[in-house]
Formats: structure tokens, C-alpha cells, sequence
């Protein structure tokens, strides 16, 4: 099939989707009224809790929910052939992915903007509250972990990015002054801001930052430290300060690259863009099982269990009317299937596009198949990277952008998504950490005690994060090592997150709920299957750490299944908000 009508159908479906099922979900099942108080509202402190327009509240919330997921996963996904990775990110993001984050973002705006693990233990069953903790827990402690590697690698490959994603930094607090306490036009601040972040991609080509390795220590274990610290500082200031502005300085950076890869996709068609990928490919050499394993190696783009914690953590805290949740939480995560399809056909047709007016490199099948020719080969983090960066700036340099510079905007782009991930995501696990220990609210002034206030909440999910890092090796392969791991904890709390929505759905009364129940019995499926699989690997290759973990993670899904399917079976109709 041609590229071009994938890539065309598949956003022309998005878009119907959303008007119709998205609509529908929003005004029929949930029934959204702009008479319900939401939490930024009821509990603004000017911090956490901010009302904010839904534009806004979009930006932030995609590009904390997209980070590098719908790009590596995608990327490695395309293994088994471009069809599989296309049919899963595309029906998966529109009845599971959107149907998860949305409901999930519902559930916590109707519960004063608790996490996704109180509304668990309070519609499910209080005994499963500290397993549901602990399972969103070592969701994000993964997650951190992989962050900090992937920005760290990122920066080891491409120090022409180093320059502008730092500079993305003052650029976003000055346009958060001027919007917030200035009160200046949001449309012009936004103009000034996009063009300065671009004129700094420009002068990275200039001064690439290159860092030296410190002693034994590796440039990646070295950018790995400052990343930490830099997301201690960045998480604990007020969203307004940074992270909704860098967020939304993001979004823009996004739209800036999807469109310019969509124009790239139609102009590079004209000038040999084909599928160099097979259209399926079973058994790639050194695999594992095309299922269930597709089905956790792409998780954002498809349906991802962090999204849920995302929606019930930030996000719930900023959203000013409930009909706002049908636009941020649905619409996001078809956004980030449509990045994911855009993904899909830079590794599987630009990475065999030979670069206007380079004929030096390979081309064509070869192109690929030296990216994919194993397991091995395809999953390194640089191949990953490399795949989507270089597939991206071949399709765009016949728009007439310099291939060099193609490079950078593609690096930057991956680099800053997963930059807000990492605020985001420490940002999320201090108030884990806070609610676990209990604290009444989350950043409430009253909350005297080390762990439960957001200095030492932060400090402490920063420190476990960077022992895990460190542990599994910060030269880029900790990362690789930690990715199955965390895809199999992230597709498990994806389907947790959606049984505990229909539990929810189930007390509303009717058969609403089987818009949840039938995607979560599927993860539930998927996800139970690769774990036993990854259980009987740990085993066998005695890695005693992440085999624990993994068990760990079995028993909790478990645990938790037994009692929502209990929980659904018993639930009686009910008078809910």
C-alpha cells in the first residue's frame, strides 16, 4: 500500500472517530456537564490546582502523555511488519488509548483530581489501594529511570540538540510571565516563542555540545545526573512557571514537525517514497512472538497505562469545565496515534528514502532491512532513534530543509517530548509518593512531614529512580534492558485503569460499561501473557532484579483483576456525579 494513503486514511479516520465515538462517550456515557465544579476550580492554590484554558491544558497534557513512547515503540513495533504496527496504533488509540485516558481524566475530575490508584481503591475496593500504588509506583520509577537514559543518549548522538532544548527552558518560563502575570496576547507571546526555539535549533548546528566523560563515568551517566536535577528543580516549581509553557511551547513544536513530515510525505512521493518494510513479517530473526508482544512493545500510540496516570495527575488539576475532557483526553491520544502512524511510515518508507542529493548511503530495502535484519539490530536505542530521525529528515529535505538541519529538528523534537516527560513524570511520582504516605492533598501547606511535602516526596522518587539507572548501566543500555519491563507494567495498569472505569460505568447503570470492559479484558489478556513469558526469560537468564519485579507485578494483577471483576459482577446502580 502507499504511504501516502495510509497516512491519509488513517488521519481522515482519526478525525471521524472523534466526532462520532469521542462525542459520543463524552455526551452519552459520561454524560459531561459544565455544572460540575472541577478541581482547578474547588481547590486553586495557583500552583498544582490551576484553571487553564483547554488549548493549554491539550498542549501540556499531549506532550506529557507522548514523551519518546509513540515514537520508539512504533519504531521497534514495525519488526513484524508495517501492517500489524499500523491496525493496532490506529484501532487500539480509538476504542482503548482514547477510551482510557478519557474516562480516567472523567473519573478524577469527579473526584477532586485523586490519582488514578484512590479512585481504584474507591470505586473497586480500599483493599487493593496500596497494590494499585504500587503498581503505578513502579510504573513511574521505570519510567523515570528510561527517561533520564533515553534524554542522556539523545544528547550523546545528537549534541547539535543540546543548545536548543536547554534554551527551550528561559524561552518557556518568559513566555509563561508574560502570558500569566503580564497578561499579554497569547497568540503573539506564542509567535515570539516558536520563532526564538527555532532560531536556537539554527544555532545548535553552530555550537553542538558535546560532553566529556567524568572519570569511569560515561557522557551519559554525566548528562544523566543533570537531567535529574534538573527535573527536581523543574517539578517542583508552579505549573505555571514551567511546565504548562513548555508544554505548550511543545505542542507547537509537534505541529511544526507533524506538518512538515505530512508535506514531506506527499512531496517525497513524487520523488520515490515507497514501503521498503514487509507487509508482515512473522518470525524476524531473535524475536519474541509477534503476540502478544506487539501489543506491549507499542503502548503510546496504542494505549498506554502512563496516560492514565497522567490524566488523573496533572491534567485533572488544570481542567476548568468538564466538557474540556472530550478535546484534551480523547482528542490527545489520537493526536498521539497520529504521530505514531507518521512514525510508522518514516521507519518502514523515509528510512529507505536516500536524502535529496545524497546518493552515499544505502537506499531502499537494503536501508531497512540493515535497521531491522534481527531483533538485535532493531532494538537498540540508537537504531530506534536513528530509524525515526533519519527516515523523518530524508522525507523533509525534499522540501528543500538541508538534511543536517532535518537531523536537528528531529532531534530536538525527540529530545524535548522526552524532556517534559521527565518533569511530568517526577512531577506525578511525588504525588504518588505524597498520597501513599498520606498526605491530605496533594502540596497542601499543612503537610509538615519530609516525605509528604514536595521537596522531599520529589527528592526521594528522583534518588530510587537514579539508583535504578545507575544500576542497570547509564551508557544507554539500562534503558533497553528496563524497556520490556516497563511495557508490560504499562499495558498491565492500562488495563487495571479501564476496569476500574467500568466498575465506575457499571454503578451508572445500564451496559455503558462495556465500552471499558471489552478493551480491559483484551490488555488484560495481553499483558498477563507477556509477563509469564518475561518471567520464564528472567528466569533463565538469572536476572534475579527485574525477574522480581516482574513477579511483583503479576501478583498485583492478579490481585486487583480478581477483585474488579468482583467489583463489576456486584456493583448495584447508584446515584454517581
Amino acid at each position: 500500500m502507499d504511504a501516502v494513503l495510509i497516512m491519509v486514511l488513517a488521519f481522515v479516520g482519526y478525525i471521524v472517530a472523534y466526532r462520532l465515538y469521542g462525542k459520543f462517550i463524552g455526551n452519552k456515557i459520561f454524560e459531561l456537564s459544565k455544572k460540575n465544579v472541577t478541581p482547578a476550580n474547588e481547590f486553586e492554590d495557583g500552583v498544582d490546582y490551576v484553571p487553564t484554558k483547554k488549548g493549554i491544558i491539550f498542549g501540556h497534557h499531549f506532550t506529557s502523555i507522548a514523551g519518546t513512547g509513540p515514537i520508539v515503540g512504533p519504531a521497534i513495533g514495525v519488526i513484524w511488519g508495517w501492517l500489524p504496527a499500523l491496525i493496532w496504533v490506529f484501532v487500539g488509540s480509538i476504542v482503548m488509548g482514547a477510551v482510557q485516558d478519557f474516562s480516567t481524566l472523567v473519573m478524577s475530575l469527579r473526584s477532586q483530581g485523586k490519582s488514578i490508584s484512590e479512585i481504584a481503591s474507591q470505586y473497586i475496593s480500599k483493599k487493593i489501594r496500596f497494590a494499585f500504588f504500587l503498581i503505578v509506583f513502579i510504573e513511574l520509577w521505570l519510567f523515570l529511570a528510561i527517561l533520564g537514559m533515553i534524554m542522556a543518549v539523545i544528547f550523546h548522538m545528537y549534541p547539535e540538540a543540546v543548545f536548543p532544548v536547554w534554551m527551550e527552558i528561559p524561552i518557556a518560563i518568559t513566555l509563561g510571565y508574560a502570558v500569566y502575570k503580564k497578561s499579554k496576547n497569547v497568540t503573539i507571546s506564542t509567535v515570539i516563542a516558536v520563532v526564538a526555539m527555532y532560531v536556537t535549533v539554527v544555532l545548535g548546528h553552530v555550537i553542538p555540545l558535546d560532553m566529556p566523560s567524568l572519570g569511569s563515568m560515561p557522557a551519559t551517566g554525566v548528562w544523566t545526573i543533570i537531567l535529574f536535577i534538573y527535573a527536581f528543580i523543574a517539578s517542583t516549581l508552579p505549573v505555571t512557571t514551567l511546565l504548562q509553557p513548555r508544554d505548550y511551547i511543545n505542542a507547537w513544536e509537534l505541529f511544526i514537525a507533524m506538518g512538515l513530515l505530512i508535506i514531506g510525505v506527499f512531496v517525497s512521493s513524487f520523488n520515490g517514497l515507497t514501503l521498503v518494510a514487509p507487509t508482515v513479517q512473522v518470525n524476524p530473526e531473535g524475536a519474541p512472538s509477534l503476540w502478544p508482544f506487539l501489543f506491549i512493545t507499542i503502548a503510546c500510540g496504542a494505549i498506554s497505562g502512563f496516560h492514565a496516570v497522567v490524566a488523573s495527575g496533572t491534567t485533572s488539576k488544570q481542567v476548568d469545565q468538564e466538557p474540556d475532557a472530550v478535546f484534551v483526553g480523547y482528542g490527545s491520544m489520537l493526536m498521539e496515534g497520529a504521530l505514531a502512524v507518521l512514525v510508522i511510515v518514516a521507519t518502514t518508507a523515509g528510512i529507505g528514502l536516500a536524502a535529496r542529493g545524497d546518493a552515499s548511503t544505502l537506499s531502499g530495502v537494503a536501508r531497512w532491512s540493515e535497521h531491522y535484519s534481527s531483533w538485535s539490530a532493531a532494538s537498540g536505542l540508537g537504531s530506534k532513534v536513528v530509524a525515526f530521525v533519519e527516515g523523518s529528515a530524508n522525507m523533509i529535505s525534499y522540501l528543500g530543509v538541508p538534511q543536517y538541519l532535518g537531523l536537528i529538528i528531529m532531534g530536538v523534537f525527540v529530545a524535548s517530548f522526552a524532556g517534559t516527560s521527565l518533569d511530568t513524570t517526577t512531577r506525578l511520582q511525588r504525588y504518588v509518593i505524597q498520597e501513599l504516605l498520606g498526605a491530605n492533598r496533594v502540596g497542601a501547606a499543612e503537610d509538615k512531614s519530609f516525605f509528604t511535602n514536595k521537596y522531599g516526596a520529589t527528592l526521594l522518587a528522583l534518588l530510587t529512580a537514579g539508583l535504578l539507572a545507575f544500576s542497570t548501566g547509564v551508557d544507554g543500555k539500562g534503558a533497553l534492558t528496563l524497556w520490556p519491563l516497563f511495557g508490560a507494567n504499562n499495558q498491565t495498569l492500562a488495563a487495571l485503569a479501564l476496569f476500574t472505569a467500568s466498575v465506575y460505568l457499571k454503578r451508572r447503570g445500564g451496559r455503558k460499561y462495556l465500552v471499558s470492559l471489552i478493551p480491559a479484558v483484551f490488555m488484560l489478556v495481553m499483558t498477563l501473557w507477556a509477563l509469564v513469558v518475561n518471567e520464564l526469560t528472567y528466569i533463565k537468564g538469572s536476572s534475579f532484579l527485574l525477574g522480581l519485579v516482574n513477579l511483583i507485578i503479576i501478583v498485583i494483577v492478579v490481585i486487583v483483576s480478581i477483585e474488579s471483576i468482583k467489583a463489576i459482577f456486584v456493583s448495584k446502580e447508584e446515584k454517581l456525579a
